[in-house]
């Protein structure tokens, strides 16, 4: 696996890109707006291919306490197929399963969320996952 970026939410992206930039020195690399969900994705760090923190806008108003402003961590992974199934094996509950062969999200023993994404293009779909989204489970 390899560690990606953490995800924070904030209500105030402005001053949160002066912190991140000004203060810590970290490159803003990429924004995008995503109209139709009401949010904006800010990614700052030392480089492309360098671990990231990810700062999460929601358009609508709203004040974040330390219980839901943490959103959570990323890992790539060379085959989230057998990433997922491993974590199985060990007792990991899949709360999102990679049906798309690309994302899935799992929890930490803390209760930590965790997205892990496919290096790469997405997989082709296979079982069991590809039946789970249409059983409707998921």
């Amino acid at each position: 696996m390899k560690f990606l970026h953490s995800m924070i939410r904030t209500s105030d992206p402005e001053a949160t890109e002066r912190f991140y930039t000004q203060g810590l020195g970290l490159k803003a690399l990429k924004k995008t707006d995503y109209p139709a969900g009401r949010f904006t994705l800010y990614f700052y760090g030392e480089g492309d291919h360098m671990p990231m923190v990810e700062i999460t806008h929601n358009w609508d108003a709203r004040e974040y306490s330390s219980g839901d402003q943490f959103g959570h961590l990323a890992f790539e992974t060379p085959n989230i197929f057998q990433a997922c199934a491993q974590l199985q094996k060990l007792g990991v509950d899949i709360l999102r399963p990679p049906r798309d062969g690309y994302m899935a999200f799992i929890k930490d023993p803390n209760g930590i969320s965790i997205e892990l994404l496919q290096a790469g293009e997405a997989l082709a779909p296979i079982e069991p996952w590809e039946s789970m989204q249409n059983q409707g489970s998921w």
